[in-house]
């Protein structure tokens, strides 16, 4: 008998609709039966591809007995947090706050009847192990104390609270200047994995941002330790496993060191952001192994995720209830299929051991397809191998996709779709195509939403890494194409991010139910408030000085944590970079201008007629406050070009 989240949108929580569980989505239902019944609230948020998601979901929600502990001594409340973002980022302060580290999905929280939470946790398993009781023994425990010590346990969660709501909010402000990308530079090589790339150990994320800031810093310093810590990573996450070499497009992270195993769901953003650092990886190395891989990955998106010019969140890990069935292989069946496709005999075992299939098995005794050289490909019959596995894979069940639409997460794809189509002009269509079809479904009436699925209207309103994140790809759009309506919408959605969001220096992400503080670390994907730090600055160049103020304020607030670890703030350090750079660009750019122009100081603003070209480089606005001073104007451009 399906429960209270059967009307949803979420595909997330559809997959819990026929749970036992008496699951309610989050709402005044929910809290008004927790206060009628005295109950605690057991909060579950998670999302459609989380693999310990439905791990726990099999063991636990689907269990009878546990169910009707669940149902007789508690309200239990399904969050999806890429619906609702605003309520998982609220839930994960509570969680590091209360258990001194970062938390992950399923996140596992028990509230008061007034929404108070005591008790936090993430996966919590079936039986007692990993140091921890049961769920099932969990819930008595818990249920007695909620019965017993009711007052004791909100008291605790009061003192939760205060400490995660300070009343006084300190600033502790430094000097910002450029020796933060010798900082950056001395960390990252201290961190950095010689033998397999990146910069942690296992589990081991993409980290896109940082592999981006990486190579802008090379392009502004020439120093080759930078751009190779760069290159080595991106050549071994795309050896196969992290990036999926039969279909295309990169799983969410590895759970070894070596790029090997990963959870196999596939994130849009993920393969947003890694198209979009492969292809700078091209433009900066010459290399056109990057490019491949940078256009491999948007046609995957394409083709994959992509309906009506929107693309879908996500795809699952599992399939039929077996972590990476549809994308591993038997040995024998693989070989079965190289002798289907017509290739000779004697190729087969070669084949094989060049795509690292074995008897033994790379993953829980069966193979995931990899390369030792991805970038050099000499191996006989290669692609009639990738072929044939594509082929019986085709007779597989394809994991469950997640169709629902994030404006932010949209935003990111269009932005790579943009980049790339100044490099391949077949991206220019499918670009205009989505961005037009997100601002028609999602941007109504001057307001702009969140989520939704394709055909429903929208009813989450939108939160700051919307905004940011949209207005960055409209500005992407902008340079493309030259339609200013793109500029006139990416301004007017910064201007409403601004109103709603800013506050001293400091941005919020979200202002409605839960009011919460914006990141600026780049955590699954880059932060928001260095996201749109980066649109005002490039508003500030293309349309008015005064959205510099803002850049400014926010860095000076920042300031401190920014440049003691440049390298847990990837974006906001570029940003520093960048708005640093400006200010050495402007005043030489002044100098030279004062030899030309005695009237220099009645121009409104010369250096707002230059913008950013796809390389970072500077031309011309096509703005008529520059007919009569274009031999000027060249000269400012010659002197940026050198800059870069």
């Amino acid at each position: 008998m399906a429960n209270h989240l059967k009307n949803e949108h979420s595909p997330y929580l559809q997959q819990h609709a026929d749970n036992p569980v008496d699951w309610y989505p989050w709402g005044e239902e929910a809290f008004a039966k927790a206060r009628k019944e005295n109950k605690a609230i057991f909060l579950s948020i998670g999302y459609s591809s989380c693999h310990w998601c439905h791990v726990m979901e099999h063991e636990s929600f689907e269990d009878d007995a546990t169910a009707k502990i669940l149902n007789t001594h508690f309200i239990a409340i399904k969050v999806d947090r890429e619906e609702r973002p605003d309520i998982d980022k609220h839930f994960q302060a509570i969680y590091q706050l209360m258990n001194q580290r970062p938390g992950g999905w399923p996140t596992s929280i028990f509230l008061t009847q007034e929404q108070k939470p005591f008790y936090s946790a993430t996966y919590i398993p079936d039986e007692p192990r990993y140091g921890m009781m049961s769920f099932s023994s969990l819930l008595e425990v818990i249920s007695d104390k909620y019965s017993k010590e009711k007052d004791l346990l909100t008291e605790k969660a009061d003192e939760i609270l205060r400490f995660l709501n300070p009343d006084e909010d300190k600033i502790q402000a430094t000097k910002l200047d450029l020796s933060i990308i010798k900082r950056l530079s001395e960390q990252s090589t201290q961190l950095f994995d010689h033998k397999y790339g990146g910069f942690n150990k296992a589990p081991k994320f993409p980290q896109a941002s940082m592999l981006d800031l990486l190579l802008d810093v090379y392009r502004l310093t020439g120093e080759k330790e930078t751009l190779n810590m760069a290159l080595f990573t991106l050549s071994s996450m795309a050896k196969g496993g992290l990036r999926d070499l039969v279909d295309g497009g990169f799983c969410r992270y590895s759970t070894d060191d070596e790029w090997l195993v990963p959870h196999f769901e596939k994130m849009t953003y993920d393969n947003a952001l890694l198209s979009e650092v492969y292809l700078k990886a091209y433009h900066v190395s010459g290399n056109v192994f990057y490019k491949n891989v940078a256009f491999e990955t948007l046609d995957f998106m394409l083709e994959k995720m992509y309906q009506d010019g929107l693309f879908y969140s996500a795809s699952d890990a599992d399939t039929e209830g077996v972590e990476g069935k549809y994308f591993i292989y038997d040995y024998d069946k693989a070989i079965k299929s190289f002798e289907k496709a017509g290739i000779p005999s004697n190729a087969h075992k070669a084949l094989a051991k060049a795509l690292h299939i074995t008897e033994a098995g790379n993953f829980e005794f069966k193979n995931i397809i990899r390369l030792d050289d991805p970038s050099h490909i000499t191996i006989p019959y290669y692609t009639e191998a990738i072929q044939a596995l594509a082929k019986r894979r085709k007779k597989r069940t394809y994991p469950f996709i997640d169709k629902k639409v994030l404006v932010s997460w949209n935003a990111m794809m269009i932005k790579s779709l943009f980049k790339a189509s100044r490099t391949d002009k077949k991206y220019l269509a499918p670009a205009i195509k989505s961005l037009d079809a997100l601002l028609q479904s999602m941007y109504i009436n001057s307001e702009l939403y969140h989520a939704t699925l394709i055909t429903k209207a929208p009813k989450i309103k939108a939160f700051l890494e919307d905004y940011a994140y949209l207005a960055d790809a409209l500005i992407e759009a902008y340079q493309s194409t030259l339609n200013e309506v793109y500029l006139i919408t990416a301004t007017k959605l910064t201007n409403t991010a601004i109103e709603k969001y800013f506050d001293k220096g400091k941005w919020k992400f979200s202002r409605g139910e839960f009011e919460t503080n914006a990141d600026i670390y780049d955590s699954s994907y880059p932060s928001s408030v260095a996201t749109i730090l980066n649109v005002l600055f490039s508003i500030s160049s293309l349309v008015d000085v005064v959205y510099k103020k803002f850049v400014f304020k926010t860095l000076e607030v920042y300031s401190y944590d920014v440049m003691r670890q440049p390298l847990s703030t990837p974006r906001m350090t570029r940003m520093v970079i960048r708005y640093l750079k400006d200010d050495v660009i402007i005043k030489a750019t002044e100098a030279k201008l004062k030899a030309h122009i005695t009237d220099l100081d009645t121009l409104p603003n010369p250096f707002s007629y230059l913008k950013n070209d796809s390389n970072d480089g500077y031309m011309l606005c096509n703005s008529s406050a520059c007919f009569g001073h274009e031999k000027e104007f060249s000269q400012i451009v010659e002197i940026m070009e050198k800059r870069q």
